[in-house]
């Protein structure tokens, strides 16, 4: 499975920027050592149910370190006998863009 996930703390930096909560969420996933990527708005990660979820739960308490509040918006793409689907979807999509 492959979960896209946000975090945002309720607790924000003196710029209204959350980016030091969310480097603590980002590199709980880093070091779980499943293949993961994040841009601009999502991390994902791709794992089995319970590997993906536990390291979910891990990246939220990491961001919500401080908060009383996080909010946590999660997508899943569950596809049961696929894997290393993270950068496989993204070259079929490119492989098509190059025709």
């Amino acid at each position: 499975m492959i979960v896209a996930f946000s975090v945002s703390p309720s607790a924000a930096e003196e710029d209204g920027g959350v980016s030091e909560a969310v480097a603590r969420a980002v590199k709980v996933v880093r070091e779980s050592g499943l293949p993961n990527s994040t841009n601009a708005m999502f991390t994902n990660i791709e794992g089995s149910w319970d590997e993906v979820m536990d390291v979910v739960k891990r990246a939220v308490e990491a961001a919500g370190e401080g908060s009383s509040r996080v909010g946590l918006v999660l997508k899943a793409d569950i596809r049961p006998g696929y894997e290393g689907q993270l950068t496989a979807k993204v070259e079929r999509v490119e492989k098509h863009l190059g025709q």
